[in-house]
């Protein structure tokens, strides 16, 4: 197995694993601050966050059970910025669309600058033939409130090759996430 180039990644993106794809590393200002870089990188891709959140709430008092999710956890946000609650949690997803290649997993790692804030973020394996918008968990493992921001890179993708192709993959098990768009919450 092994980890694939910024080379390899071009050239996949120009057959349309990442759309929109940022051929090189981004980076400058937004708005007058410093802009957090996404594009391209040496062996991976970063990731930028959309402009949907769904924050984590006890409003409702809600168990929270995956088999059996209650969606009146979250309070729905649009917004360039997402504060996230002490010790709480938000959605988003990914501006880019993914098409992960047969032979390819891809995993996902958190970006330092989030992580130096104890901001983590946390995403499942993409599987080979998965495809759609990456939903992102970011975790705000501090005391105080924690800042996300949108359309800025937040996350890592590594693209791993295996060194023989799977006999069955996420397409063919017709998996529930399948060309999810958007903030997509568990599905039982």
């Amino acid at each position: 197995m092994s980890i694939k180039s910024d080379r390899w990644i071009r050239s996949m993106a120009e057959d349309g694993m990442i759309e929109p794809f940022e051929p090189g590393q981004v980076r400058g200002e937004a708005d007058g601050e410093r802009m957090i870089s996404y594009g391209t990188s040496s062996y991976g891709y970063d990731v930028r966050c959309a402009d949907q959140f769904k924050i984590f709430t006890n409003i409702s008092s809600a168990v929270v059970d995956p088999k059996n999710f209650d969606e009146s956890s979250f309070v729905d946000l649009q917004s360039d910025v997402c504060i996230i609650p002490p010790n709480s949690f938000a959605l988003a997803s990914t501006v880019e669309y993914f098409r992960i290649p047969r032979n390819i997993l891809t995993i996902c790692l958190g970006k330092s600058t989030y992580a130096r804030c104890g901001i983590i973020v946390n995403v499942t394996p993409l599987e080979p033939e998965w495809e759609g918008h990456v939903t992102l968990e970011f975790s705000n493992t501090t005391t105080l409130p924690a800042k996300i921001y949108a359309n800025e890179g937040v996350a890592q993708m590594l693209f791993l090759e295996s060194d023989e192709v799977c006999e069955a993959s996420y397409k063919d098990r017709s998996g529930k996430y399948m060309g999810q768009r958007g903030v997509t919450l568990p599905r039982p």
